[in-house]
């Protein structure tokens, strides 16, 4: 696969992003096996709405930013897409690395959104999963600019849990509330995320997908451990917090099971690119 690299590559760690309380090339480092087990991937019917609405094809040439574990990448590899994959957390690069080993048509780049190392223009489609709201997105909307080929389209996806959906997602939104390290920080970086005007003056769409995982109470508890919010083993309150999501198990399990709902939000449309010099 060719190389996207632009000239004068720099470490992702000259590169920080913003709100280093947040730092999204840090705080996902002790997660990252329960990130692989028991995060959810993405509807396969993202694929048919990109190809209906933005003209995705096979040979549309992608650039993931943030691909984690490569969840989202994985699903435009499976379609036959070339992706080049930007991660600056070096532990979730190198799990996603070991992933997506077997996509010949898959290259992974130590970079940030807002310094991609990407060339001009070289861009068709950005995709971001679960990724956008920790990017500084003044810089990042700079950078997109740069890389995306002449109305390049850019597409931001969230995996919402569906909070108002059942007693068990209810019953785990107030679990995280109460224990979460900095959930309610989280939150307000997600909720405070205005994509619209990150188009302007173009406009986009948002297109919503429900669906579900299927949890033992393991998987239950690896999806909780999979979030950077939750407490580690050593914080004083973790027994009690796993106390309270397995009585929140037992309350709702049937045949030793539970029905954890998502929402997820696809918002896509075209950016002006900025001719290259």
């Amino acid at each position: 696969m060719n190389s996207f690299h632009s000239a004068g590559t720099r470490s992702a760690s000259t590169l920080g992003y913003n709100a280093p309380v947040l730092d999204p090339t840090k705080r996902f480092s002790t997660r990252v096996e329960n990130y692989i087990k028991y995060r959810p991937s993405y509807p396969p019917e993202i694929i048919p709405l990109l190809e209906s609405e933005c003209g995705l094809t096979p040979d549309t040439l992608i650039a993931d930013i943030g691909f984690g574990t490569g969840l989202l990448t994985e699903l435009f590899l499976k379609h036959g897409n070339p992706v080049v994959g930007i991660e600056p957390n070096a532990d979730m690069r190198a799990a996603g690395e070991r992933i997506l080993a077997k996509y010949s048509n898959f290259e992974s780049i130590d970079a940030t959104a807002e310094a991609t190392t990407l060339r001009d223009n070289s861009i068709d489609m950005i995709i971001a999963g679960q990724a956008f709201h920790w990017f500084d997105r003044a810089k990042a909307r700079t950078e997109f600019q740069r890389i995306l080929k002449p109305n390049g389209w850019v597409v931001l996806i969230w995996n919402g849990f569906h909070v108002e959906s059942s007693p068990l997602n209810n019953g785990y939104q107030e679990i995280v509330l109460r224990y979460g390290t900095d959930y309610k920080e989280v939150v307000r970086e997600i909720s405070g995320v205005d994509v619209e005007s990150f188009f302007a003056p173009n406009r986009c769409k948002c297109t919503k997908f429900k669906f579900r995982q299927m949890f033992d109470f393991e998987g239950l508890k690896g999806r909780l451990l999979s979030s950077s919010y939750a407490p580690a083993e050593t914080d004083p309150h973790f027994r009690e917090m796993i106390d309270e999501l397995r009585r929140l198990f037992a309350a709702n399990e049937q045949n030793g099971k539970v029905e954890f709902d998502y929402e997820t939000e696809v918002y896509y449309g075209r950016m002006r690119s900025v001719p290259s010099a």
